[in-house]
């Protein structure tokens, strides 16, 4: 717990003065490097499987999709950029299975089994972690994006305490004992209530946030919320749980992927964490909702 806490303590301001701070270029950056490292873990995981996976491939393919994903963050327009992540995003996920199962044609001639299963797993990879990572630099650029980032953020991060710690002290009723032992209904409905209290409290205040951040010099005005652009309540709370149902069915589809493999954590890189992918697990599946929900938004 000690080591869990001090690397919390560490990472967060990090990320938050990454997400308020550098510019769209360097998020997509750190976004590719963080999808690089948990892609490498999901790979290791996939051995114990059977899997031989394209380990090189897989790693060329994600980077020259973040190359993309940073020349579009450039573009400041936001509905622009939207439209190049929607067209880019979905050409690069259907031309994906195509050149993943020819490089397995041409690495694996001399053990045919192998091709389709190492070609599935490295497409996986892509689907699974780098596009919502990308997706993530999606929403920094949105309307009021570092708002928007910040919200993902804290939805997340406040159901994953909440689920923690009630289910440890009140839980009672396992959720899914052969996946994830330790998970309870009683710690799942906390992180559901914890996560549409946060992110409700967080929209509500975004105009006087925004403002204070302003004021200190950590953000533009296009990147904060003002009372125009302010949604309404009820949408925000269903947004809210929504995003939380996601985050906690990624960290049941990685322990699911875990517990095949036989491990308790996907790596070692984050002390009293785990690996990356334990660290954005729940994220990989939150991201895209709230991209969605932007997306959608700014093209009404």
């Amino acid at each position: 717990m000690i080591k869990r806490v001090a690397t919390a303590v560490v990472l967060i301001p990090l990320v938050l003065l990454l997400v308020l701070k550098a510019p769209l270029y360097v998020l997509a950056l750190v976004a590719g490097a963080v999808a690089l490292l948990a892609i490498a873990e999901f790979l290791k995981l996939v051995t114990p499987y059977g899997v031989q996976p394209l380990t090189l491939a897989t790693y060329v393919f994600v980077a020259l999709f973040f190359v993309f994903v940073i020349i579009a963050s450039t573009n400041r327009t936001p509905l622009v950029e939207t439209t190049a992540m929607i067209y880019g995003t979905a050409l690069t996920a259907a031309v994906a299975p195509f050149i993943f199962l020819t490089v397995a044609m041409k690495m694996r001639r001399a053990n045919l089994t192998s091709g389709y299963p190492a070609a599935a797993a490295a497409v996986f990879a892509f689907a699974y972690i780098a596009i919502p990572m990308a997706l993530l630099v999606g929403i920094r650029q949105q309307p009021a994006g570092a708002i928007w980032t910040i919200y993902t953020l804290l939805a997340v991060w406040a159901g994953d305490i909440f689920a923690y710690f009630v289910g440890k002290s009140l839980g009672r009723h396992r959720m899914s004992p052969h996946i994830s032992p330790k998970k309870t209904w009683e710690g799942a409905a906390a992180s559901i209530v914890a996560s549409v209290i946060v992110g409700t409290l967080w929209i509500q205040h975004a105009p006087g946030i925004s403002s204070a951040l302003l004021r200190a010099g950590l953000i533009e005005r296009r990147d904060g919320m003002w009372g125009l652009e302010q949604p309404p309540l009820w949408p925000i709370i269903l947004l809210s749980a929504v995003v939380n149902i996601a985050a906690q069915l990624g960290d049941l589809v990685e322990s699911l992927i875990k517990r095949g493999a036989g491990v308790k954590d996907s790596g070692t890189i984050l002390p009293g964490h785990g690996g990356m992918l334990d660290r954005i697990d729940a994220m990989l599946f939150a991201v895209p909702v709230v991209w969605a929900y932007g997306a959608w938004r700014l093209m009404q």
